[in-house]
């Protein structure tokens, strides 16, 4: 799960409203198509990022009049919207998608305070040279859907993220027709800032397969991650 992008969102009240209405009236803006569709990111999750919005909006009106109508219940509210909205990209990755898209600008990691996460100091040291070791991947079925992956660098005994990079990037699609390349459009993609994780292709997948690409990446320096590991596929149970 990437939660190295929730340090992404402002806690602060004042710093969260400017932070989600920007976002928001980003990701629907652009010149011929919408950013959010340039990015590749599923219209449904862009709306439940919108509906977010709609409930934050009534509530901060309350809390800007600070002489009638804040009042400790709407701060409470205010705090627990954010934590749904932290919960939020947990389960759908939003921020994680725009960090990962082929398709990224610098304005799209400004916008969505990707690189400076809440002011932090950043890290001035760049990687010069892209990562060549492949990923080892070890897939492993284990009931309910859900697939173990442990990714492992190539001289390593025990799983672990190489070192300039910050994650494991994914390409997969389920079904028994395995994708013609990494670059199928039927792959959907992901990351991973653990080495070992649980994939949930879901029950109602019993029998099917998972077909799967893996590769080092750096969310900060993308032109340095290594090349795609050869397709692996294990049986859903």
């Amino acid at each position: 799960m990437p939660t190295i992008f929730l340090s992404c969102i402002p806690l602060s009240f004042d710093k969260f409203n400017t932070y989600l209405l920007n976002t928001i009236s980003f990701l629907y803006d652009g010149t011929s198509t919408a950013n959010y569709v340039r990015l590749g990111i599923p219209e449904a999750i862009v709306k439940g990022w919108k509906d977010i919005g709609t409930q934050w909006t009534p509530l901060y009106s309350k809390y800007s009049d600070k002489y009638n109508l804040r009042t400790q219940a709407v701060s409470d509210e205010l705090r627990a919207m954010i934590e749904s909205t932290r919960k939020y990209e947990e389960e759908n990755h939003l921020i994680a998608l725009v960090a990962i898209s082929p398709k990224a600008t610098v304005t799209d990691m400004e916008t969505f305070n990707i690189n400076g996460a809440n002011g932090q100091k950043k890290n001035r040291t760049v990687p010069q040279s892209q990562i060549t070791s492949l990923v080892n991947a070890i897939l492993k079925p284990i009931g309910g859907g859900s697939i173990s992956i442990k990714c492992y660098d190539a001289n390593s005994k025990r799983a672990s993220i190489k070192e300039t990079a910050n994650c494991v990037q994914y390409r997969y699609c389920i079904g028994n027709t395995a994708p013609a390349s990494v670059e199928d459009a039927i792959l959907d993609m992901d990351i991973s800032t653990k080495s070992s994780f649980i994939l949930q292709a879901g029950a109602e997948n019993e029998g099917k397969r998972l077909h799967i690409y893996f590769r080092w990446y750096n969310t900060k320096h993308p032109e340095i991650a290594s090349p795609w590991c050869p397709l692996q596929s294990a049986i859903i149970v």
